[in-house]
């Protein structure tokens, strides 16, 4: 089978790979399509430990179901996930899947940027879904970043009445900006592109501006006090410190971001009881859930969706989305008219 394969820092050559085959309560998978998460982004600027196929936003249709599995039959489209935990350690009886060791470990044979995937047995029980017909593979996709937005949104404790900043309104801001106005929320979109704080108005935002307008249009909807909540989809040190400027006393800075280190200013998070929370990953709860919003197309995902490549374009792919060019890139596979 062909598989784009990641050798090198930005260096993706798609290859020659063994078709991995389905064992006991295992899928065989053939890859429809595969959405570039954010995290893909980040392993590709750096050098793999051994040469890798990323990708796990995996849109495809079952080709063989191994034994013991009767509810996915051959010709079934199903979207599934790359990680479940193992539902009993300390993290995970205490709200932290994604924190487990089972979690992490777990993954997709090889990633979703391949003609087919192994799907282990645990990923068949928690993380597939079988797609209704009239959902769109690039529809599908959105599972598991939605089902990351959602445990971002929660974690970040979005309550009925809030003003929330969303900071970076790319594909994954636009999730978030959705989840949190229903949630009951007020959203201001915080943006340097007038392309994205467009998009912010077309979702939903009560205001859209660029970073140096934030904190003045806060104010204005909140008696001087700042957001309730600022949600980040950039993780540079220099728009952290900005964002705790844009939340009142006692407000949350919440991170969905997987990079950026630097200093932060202690003492202000202390004085003004500030919290900072962040999230990695979702449940597989959350998985269903956000399956269940897409099949019910209570959160729009099509106007987030801007290009679509071949296997071979994912290089490309990778830099549209690097230059804010692309909002989101879903990677054609093995796609047919759906």
């Amino acid at each position: 089978m062909r598989a784009a394969v990641h050798v090198g820092p930005g260096d993706i050559r798609v290859e020659a790979r063994p078709t991995p085959a389905a064992g006991p309560g295992e899928l065989l998978v053939k890859v429809r399509g595969c959405g570039l998460c954010g995290s893909d982004l980040v392993k590709l600027r750096e050098a793999p430990a051994t040469p890798t196929v990323l990708g796990h936003e995996v849109v495809g249709e079952v080709v063989m179901a191994g034994a013991g599995v009767a509810d996915h039959p051959a010709g079934e489209r199903v979207v599934v996930a790359h990680h479940v935990p193992c539902f009993t350690c300390h993290y995970c009886q205490r709200g932290s899947p994604s924190m487990c060791r089972v979690f992490k470990a777990s993954n997709l044979d090889p990633g979703g940027f391949a003609e087919y995937v192994r799907v282990p047995s645990e990923n068949v029980r928690h993380a597939t879904f079988r797609i209704p017909n009239g959902m769109p593979d690039g529809v599908a996709a959105f599972t598991e970043p939605l089902a990351c937005c959602l445990r971002a949104v929660r974690r970040a404790g979005v309550e009925q009445g809030d003003v929330v900043a969303v900071v970076g309104v790319g594909a994954m801001g636009g999730l978030l900006l959705q989840l949190a106005r229903r949630a009951g929320a007020r959203v201001v979109g915080v943006d340097p592109l007038a392309e994205r704080r467009e998009l912010a108005e077309r979702l939903g935002a009560v205001r859209a501006v660029e970073p140096v307008g934030a904190r003045p249009a806060l104010a204005e909807l909140t008696a001087g006090r700042g957001a309730d909540r600022a949600l980040l989809t950039a993780g540079a040190p220099a728009v952290v410190s900005s964002a705790l400027g844009l939340v009142r006393d006692g407000g949350v800075v919440h991170l969905f971001v997987g990079e950026g280190d630097g200093p932060l200013p202690i003492g202000a998070i202390y004085r003004r009881e500030l919290t900072l929370s962040a999230t990695y990953s979702s449940s597989p709860a959350e998985l269903a859930e956000a399956f269940r919003l897409l099949s019910a197309a209570e959160v729009e995902v099509g106007i987030l969706l801007s290009h679509r490549v071949p296997l071979d374009g994912l290089g490309d792919a990778a830099r549209l989305v690097e230059t804010r060019a692309a909002l989101k890139v879903f990677v054609e596979i093995g796609a047919g008219p759906r």
